[in-house]
């Protein structure tokens, strides 16, 4: 069975996220989106549980039979291992997305060379996307219906409303 790990984040997960989950499942046997538990992007935490973010990641995939999702707070590509995958998929938007993944996947690559890594391009209509833009216009009052699953959306509103 060939097992592919999407590590991220996902604070929260976006459709350019779910696009790359649905694309590499046609690929590999099995999807393992590995959820980074303590991640400090900018020095911050997350600004969803990491229970929240599971839920919204079950919610988004629960219609692809061979994806599941799990935390991770180990390196890596030692998560990878234990996971059985044979190759880790990212997603890429812009040219400093590949700057930063063929950084990440040559010192991947360093720590275990058995452990390949593969880039997804996103689509045109999710090339701009991005976790931080979607809560920087939800944070906004702006319209993020077409960028986010549905429980993603309502989460964000309430807790933008909240503040």
């Amino acid at each position: 069975m060939r097992t592919a790990l999407i590590p991220g984040t996902f604070d929260p997960i976006t459709l350019g996220h779910v696009d790359v989950i649905e694309r590499s499942s046609q690929i590999f046997d099995r999807i393992v989106v590995g959820v980074a538990s303590s991640p400090k992007k900018g020095g911050t935490g997350p600004l969803f549980s990491e229970e929240d973010r599971i839920a919204f990641i079950i919610d988004a995939v629960k219609h692809l039979k061979n994806v599941e999702v799990q935390t991770f707070s180990n390196l890596l590509v030692d998560f990878a291992v234990e996971v059985g995958a044979i190759a880790i998929v990212k997603g890429l938007r812009v040219v400093t997305d590949f700057e930063f993944e063929f950084q990440q996947a040559s010192l991947n690559y360093c720590l275990n060379p058995t452990l390949e890594t593969m880039f997804i391009m996103a689509t045109p209509e999710h090339m701009y996307l991005s976790s931080s833009m979607v809560k920087e216009v939800a944070s906004l009052g702006g319209r993020i219906h077409d960028w986010v699953p549905a429980l993603v959306e309502e989460a964000l509103l309430e807790h933008y409303r909240a503040e």
